[in-house]
């Protein structure tokens, strides 16, 4: 029997007829999407008529579903703002009757899903809720994002009643001012999940900061408070001026026509820029790539490529700023004008005769500040820095700098008070990072300091760096601001302990502003940043101390990274050559402070405990040669070795004990291990060597492993008769395991057996490194025996960043000063097995490795390797293992 709530039968519908009629109009769209210039504000009217296409299928569906003629369908969401991206979904709510429940009458609910059904039949992707009024209000209550979908409410078909019974509702019971604190909060919430950048490598053009989300935030807050729902209005209403309204629809068009033509490249929901899209985007922008790449030469098409998409990118970097300031500005001027009931008539506090102090934002005294007196442009951040209690800047202020941009000119930077205060701000003991990076996001930063404006936007394509150029920068700024800061001395102890002697940080704060200011332009960023900041301490009136010292600090922030993780530290001769290149103590603990800060400003990724430790050994050896200990291997060996006697002497082994193993290990070893890894060794090696007499012959295979020191991953022991392939089946063992390497000491005793160290890491969770250990200990030594083949290597498919950006494989021969060992140094796009498909090519030549340091840089890889060989020194033989690496390193 039917339900007397529904309504007539549904009549016969052709779904192939309309599923055409639908897919022939959005093809109209996305080829019109396509062929529109890249400026065009002509986007919008075509997501309308996707959203009126749209509209007319689902009624058409509506009218042909068989629902009650009491319920109403209701456009939510962004659908319900009558704009449509290609392949968003299509947000709808079924409005029913109060009290209705479909799932106690069989007839509605067999329309509901008949109707749902032939949505995504004919190609919709539907979003659904079925919802009675009380219901709304009731999720709207609970949920601010069901709330702001019902905000943007339209009707579509069925009751007009009962969509005005929702709207009326909505009214009475949103509160604009609570609805506003959500909705900002809410807003800051999401910005933290993109790391409160909008300089993000690849961006998401609705979530990110400064994307259409916090356009739509401005217009819901508005709409809820009843100020208006357009840029117009709201200009008309005194929240934003004209050019503002202006500048927010020319970047509202700009960020919508990067979105929907995402998604017609994509074919699919694709809102970030990604790396494997920017390109083909940058194209359908009309930005080509200068000049054309010729076959063969990967490197010049993959440099070519770049610059289109970084061309694209730094205008949606710029958007994306734009929309920032002007979205601080609006929702201050939004909430001033809702809590201005609440404040009553509490006047701001006068700070001097240019500021004011209003509710803990500087507020400017008047509009026109900046243009009669242009050095309070400057003094804004002075203050924001010195005064207590100031936590922003007000909305008037802000807009005030938006204006005056055209202030800072030339002259502006020239002017010699201006100059002043900009190193007071350097000076200040607090409130430098929140400063510059509001200085930053006000464009006053890029306008003083001229080389900087050059890395606002600027994208890094080495797959490390995670970050804009200008945004890299501040982040090594505030790294080495928390080196200074007492709440922050557990991150990096040691760090903090040096800085706790530094005289003059601001000096230190001067270089990481100007480490990477010369990237962009060609050249050597090093060098051209150290002229930089030349021409700025002598145009700023710094001592020729701070001079110079800046000056190296910015032209060799590379070279410490660079000793660590590519050279042998345990080589006197590398560590004399950097204390000559270093020069002092000042120097290099300055030094050591920027790389640190450097390193971790790159990547959350990039930073380990690994790199920390290599950092600390260099500096602590440098130190000592600095301070007159030139170094004495002799010495030093003895103190390595009393020191791991006495760690031995907890461990209770018989007198004697180590002799077993020292005997057979020369100079280099005990060079090249710390005190703790030789106690380590001997632990564990000197009873198996004592059972196999004098001659040692017969020795076991002893392989152990533990938590590694550095407090990263494993250090595993492998102790064995050495054979040709020993590195490659090692090698081998871990790539199957999952493991990756990070470092290998490779030493061999004087009667042909192996001590190698390695340190190697996982995707593994920390808490199980017993059964970590317990598989490394009971699987390598079966994979070490000569009679079994070689495993194949790991499969892997390379990064979409490593195919967008391509890394060309390079290989280079350095021998050392004795001629003796060659560095060898590899860089290549990362890969799974990549290192073993390497170890594999040194079994093949006779290669012996004797130090392998393993340093992986997002997507891309640099190894370097201590090596020995017979025909390493033969120049036809080098020609030919150049040619296997170099084929290893470019396997797809």
């Amino acid at each position: 029997m039917r339900s007397p709530s529904a309504s007539t039968p549904p009549t016969a519908l052709d779904l192939t007829a309309l599923r055409q009629r639908y897919r022939d109009g959005k093809a109209a769209v996305l080829a019109a999407i396509e062929a529109l210039p890249g400026r065009s504000r002509g986007v919008r009217g075509w997501l309308r008529r996707l959203s009126r296409l749209t509209d007319e299928v689902l009624h058409t569906l509506w009218a042909h579903a068989g629902l009650p003629p009491t319920a109403a369908l209701v456009a939510v969401g962004g659908y319900g703002r009558g704009e449509l991206f290609p392949y968003s979904d299509v947000d709808v709510l079924v409005l029913l009757p109060d009290g209705m429940r479909p799932d106690a009458d069989p007839t509605v609910q067999a329309a509901l899903e008949r109707f749902i059904g032939q949505c995504w039949d004919v190609g919709l992707e539907i979003g659904s809720s079925v919802r009675t009024v009380p219901e709304c209000l009731q999720e709207a209550a609970a949920d601010i994002s069901v709330q702001t979908a019902l905000l943007e409410g339209r009707w579509l078909a069925g009751s007009r009643e009962r969509f005005g019974a929702l709207a009326r509702a909505m009214a009475e019971h949103i509160d604009a001012r609570t609805f506003c604190r959500a909705k900002i909060f809410e807003m800051q919430q999401r910005h933290q999940r993109y790391e409160n950048t909008p300089y993000a490598l690849e961006p998401n053009c609705k979530e990110s900061p400064g994307g259409l989300r916090d356009l739509q935030v401005i217009l819901w807050v508005a709409k809820a408070a009843g100020l208006g729902h357009t840029w117009d209005e709201l200009a008309r209403r005194g929240l934003a001026t004209a050019r503002e309204a202006r500048q927010l629809k020319a970047n509202e068009a700009f960020l919508s026509l990067i979105r929907a033509r995402l998604h017609v490249i994509a074919r699919r929901r694709e809102d970030r820029l990604v790396f494997d899209l920017q390109t083909a985007l940058a194209t359908s922008f009309g930005i080509e790539a200068e000049g054309v790449g010729t076959e063969g030469n990967r490197e010049l098409t993959a440099r070519r490529a770049r610059r289109a998409s970084e061309r694209l990118m730094r205008r949606y970097y710029w958007a994306a700023k734009a929309v920032t300031q002007l979205n601080q500005i609006l929702l201050l001027n939004i909430q001033e004008r809702l809590e201005r009931d609440e404040r009553g008539n509490r006047q701001p506090r006068r700070l001097n005769e240019r500021f004011f102090d209003k509710d803990g934002l500087l507020e400017v005294a008047s509009d026109d500040l900046y243009w009669r007196e242009p050095h309070a442009i400057l003094e804004t951040f002075l203050l924001y820095q010195q005064i207590p209690g100031i936590k922003g800047l007000s909305a008037r202020t802000l807009r005030a700098l938006y204006n005056a941009r055209a202030v800072m000119n030339s002259a502006f930077r020239r002017d010699p008070v201006n100059r002043r205060t900009f190193v007071q701000i350097l000076q200040q003991p607090q409130g430098i990072t929140h400063a510059f990076r509001l200085m930053n996001q006000t464009s006053v930063l890029g306008r003083y300091l001229w080389p900087f404006r050059n890395t606002v936007g600027q994208m890094q394509h080495d797959l490390f760096h995670v970050y804009t150029v200008d945004q890299h920068i501040l982040m090594v700024l505030r790294n080495m601001r928390r080196f200074f800061m007492p709440e922050h001395a557990h991150e990096y102890p040691f760090c903090s302990q040096l800085a706790a002697g530094w005289d003059k940080p601001w000096v230190l704060y001067l270089a990481a502003l100007f480490h990477d200011i010369g990237k962009g332009r060609g050249g050597d960023h090093s060098e051209r940043g150290a002229r930089d900041v030349v021409v700025f301490a002598r145009q700023h009136g710094l001592a020729k101390e701070d001079t110079e010292l800046v000056r190296f600090l910015v032209a060799e922030h590379l070279t410490m990274s660079r000793v660590a993780q590519k050279e042998d530290l345990s080589d006197p001769a590398v560590i004399e050559a950097f204390a000559r290149r270093v020069g002092d103590e000042h120097r290099l603990t300055g030094l050591y402070l920027l790389t640190v800060a450097d390193i971790r400003g790159t990547s959350p990724k990039v930073w380990n405990g690994w790199k920390a430790k290599l950092l600390e050994d260099l500096y602590r050896a440098t130190l000592r040669v600095l301070g007159g200990g030139a170094p004495d291997p002799d010495a030093e060996v003895e103190a390595r070795k009393r020191e791991a006697l006495a760690a031995l002497a907890l461990h209770a082994l018989p007198h004697q004990a180590h002799q077993s193993l020292w005997s057979r290990l020369d100079v280099g070893y005990f060079m090249r291990h710390s005190a703790d890894e030789i106690a380590w060794h001997t632990r564990h090696l000197s009873r198996a060597l004592a059972q196999t007499g004098a001659a040692g012959a017969g020795a076991p295979t002893v392989v152990r492993a533990r938590l590694s020191p550095a407090g990263e991953g494993l250090q595993v022991l492998v102790f064995t008769p050495d054979q040709p392939d020993l590195f490659a089946r090692i090698c081998g063992y871990f790539d199957q395991a999952g493991f990756s390497i990070l470092d290998a000491k490779i030493h061999t005793t004087a009667d042909g057996y192996a001590l190698d160290t390695f340190q190697v890491t996982t995707d593994t969770l920390s808490e199980h490194y017993r059964e970590l250990v317990a598989m490394v200990e009971n699987g390598l030594p079966r994979a070490l025996d000569p009679s079994t083949p070689l495993p194949p290597p790991g499969r892997g498919r390379v990064s979409r960043r490593v195919r967008s950006f391509p890394v060309v494989p390079r290989v280079q021969w350095q021998p050392d000063e004795r001629g003796q060992r060659w560095l060898l140094s590899l860089s290549a796009a990362d890969r799974k097995g990549l290192l073993y498909r390497i170890a594999a090519v040194f079994a093949r030549h006779q290669v012996q490795v004797q130090l392998a340091k393993v340093t992986t840089l997002g997507e891309r890889v640099e190894d370097t390797f201590v090596v020995t060989g017979p025909g390493l020194h033969v120049q036809r033989e080098q020609a030919q293992l150049t040619q296997d690496l170099l084929a290893v390193l470019d396997e797809p």
